[in-house]
């Protein structure tokens, strides 16, 4: 068995890891999510500034049967690397999987990181090889989350009419900013993290628009936020990506500011977005830790249904 890296600069070579990895992960997840090829094009070939990513794969007699992917943080949490390891369901139980571990926690001590994530996300009823492999290899759960699919279309939620609810797609316009801003900062602080030890990522102004350059990219970002009449502020925003080419959209962040909820201007955030979706998008994909009563409540009024559980599990590699 070789392990060698990635070489990011070969074209061939970069279709034939994403689709060892993409065959990989949906041979035991039916409702999977996975990184398109779009995105993946964007991340391998120019690399971000706050992340530096390395990615494996293991070869049996030249043929690529497994791959993993190790990321560095370059801002905060600089004691982690997050992990991903994908081996073909014909060829495991034959050891690639421990052998492309070792080789990221190798990588992972290199750089001087004495734990190693990742997230391993299992059917509720079915499971899969995921949480066996990871306990294995000496994980432990820190943090669980339901994911969740939600057929389209839906109805739209009311708005509060003491708001009403602006949208932008790509770019924050510059009158939004400051306050995007500081609730993306908001989000950032609140997300539950269970007992993820981490800290959390500030975004200033020019970090917001580098990721957004990158993000738009691979998708189309759109972005509805709530605002209150009366004085022009924004109290909440919801942000949801669509795949460029894809039928699926992916709910990312949805966040209202304290002194504005109780409003149900989480729905109506969703619903705006979902909305103005293009025929073509069928369903949405999002993520809601159990923990979370009040947006598993909202995503469940709408319509959402759980189809996996994501499990993030930590291991202590220093």
């Amino acid at each position: 068995m070789d392990i060698r890296e990635l070489d990011v600069s070969d074209p061939a070579a970069r279709r034939a890891w994403f689709e060892v990895m993409d065959a990989s992960a949906r041979a035991d997840r039916p409702h999977a999510l996975l990184e398109g090829f779009a995105a993946f094009e964007v991340s391998a070939t120019e690399p971000g500034e706050h992340a530096r990513r390395l990615r494996l794969e293991a070869c049996d007699g030249g043929v690529l049967v497994g791959v993993a992917e190790l990321e560095l943080p370059l801002t905060e949490n600089l004691d982690v690397g997050w992990a991903e390891v994908n081996v073909l369901p014909g060829h495991r139980r034959r050891g690639t999987g421990r052998l492309l571990w070792a080789a990221v926690v190798d990588a992972a001590r290199a750089a001087g990181r004495t734990r190693v994530g990742g997230e391993v996300s299992v059917a509720p009823v079915d499971g899969g090889p995921g949480l066996a492999f990871a306990a294995a290899m000496g994980a432990a759960e820190k943090h669980r989350e339901d994911h969740l699919l939600l057929d389209l279309p839906v109805p739209a939620a009311l708005v509060d009419p003491a708001y009403d609810v602006v949208t932008w797609r790509g770019r924050c316009p510059d009158e939004h900013r400051t306050a995007y801003l500081a609730m993306r900062n908001q989000m950032n602080a609140d997300v539950p993290i269970g007992e993820l030890d981490l800290e959390a990522a500030v975004l200033d102004d020019a970090r917001l628009a580098s990721s957004e350059e990158r993000l738009m990219k691979a998708y189309d970002v759109r972005v509805a936020a709530a605002r209150r009449r009366s004085d022009g502020v924004l109290g909440g925003y919801s942000l949801l990506f669509v795949p460029h080419g894809e039928t699926y959209a992916w709910q990312d962040d949805t966040l209202v500011m304290p002194e504005h909820r109780g409003r149900r201007l989480g729905a109506a955030l969703k619903t705006a977005n979902y909305g103005a979706l293009p025929g073509a998008v069928e369903v949405v994909h999002t993520w809601t830790a159990p923990s979370n009563g009040a947006m598993h409540r909202t995503n469940t009024a709408l319509g959402f249904r759980v189809v996996e559980r994501m499990h993030e599990m930590e291991a202590t590699v220093g």
